[in-house]
């Protein structure tokens, strides 16, 4: 189940910033595969059901990579679409939301 998470709230925030880096791009181009779409929104359902703190997690965990995020990451790139792991999402990301901001 999707938590909602408050306008201006830190997971806003972060959902927001991959949106507009990663998420977007591909779900409105025509030239996404449909599985690529598929992957995307469920990396979207899965991220919103997280506090700030798992979305931050989520994004080092999938930049680390898993077979599966690799797999996934291998193949946004070959149909020319930005990932987490791209210089220019890495960088922003770990600029706008720390690794360790929201630890209480």
């Amino acid at each position: 189940m999707n938590k909602s998470h408050a306008t201006g709230s830190d997971e806003t925030a972060i959902m927001a910033f991959l949106h507009t880096m990663v998420f977007d791009p591909i779900l409105s181009s025509s030239a996404a595969s449909k599985p690529l779409k598929a992957g995307v929104r469920l990396t979207i359902t899965r991220m919103t059901a997280l506090d700030a703190t798992g979305m931050v997690k989520y994004f080092w965990a999938a930049v680390a990579g898993t077979e599966r995020s690799l797999d996934f990451a291998a193949e946004m790139k070959r149909q020319g679409f930005k990932r987490f792991e791209d210089e220019v999402v890495l960088l922003e990301f770990q600029k706008r939301f720390p690794k360790h901001h929201f630890k209480r």
